[in-house]
């Protein structure tokens, strides 16, 4: 899944659409996607000026995104402009190593649970095949006005 069919599927933009691309996809299963870190993203001019970290909160939004994109998969379904993909929970996030500009962010989700619209997944970040975060994410989908 290129750029231009993730963006027919997430309604984020720029500055806030973590996804570059997705690599693999397995439906119902899980996904693997790709976030190309750059220094020119503005959350970089200040964390930190000095040494450059992505924010965690930002790689957990990543994985929620490449989340969001296996369950549109997996339902065989585009959103459309009125549903969107809201956080429920996040349990047992960890952070291992620093995400940095110039990494490629490797995203991983799979789908531990769907019931009643709420879809729990196991996420895990990696950079050149270490972990640099895990964490449980529930979400549920909504239609808005």
């Amino acid at each position: 899944m290129d750029i231009h069919q993730i963006l027919k599927r997430l309604p984020h933009r720029y500055p806030i659409l973590l996804v570059d691309r997705v690599l693999e996809i397995e439906k119902n299963v899980r996904i693997k996607a790709l976030k190309n870190v750059s220094i020119n993203e503005p959350v970089f001019l200040g964390h930190f000026p000095h040494r450059p970290v992505m924010p965690g909160v930002m790689i957990l939004e990543a994985l929620a995104q490449a989340a969001a994109l296996l369950s549109f998969a997996s339902l065989d379904q585009d959103p459309g402009d009125d549903t969107v993909v809201y956080f429920a929970g996040i349990d047992g996030a960890r952070f291992k190593r620093p995400v940095e500009p110039g990494d490629q962010l490797i995203l991983e989700a799979s789908i531990e649970r769907a019931k009643a619209g709420i879809y729990k997944y196991k996420g895990r970040a990696l950079v050149d095949g270490q972990l640099a975060a895990e964490a449980e994410l529930m979400c549920t989908m909504r239609k808005i006005a």
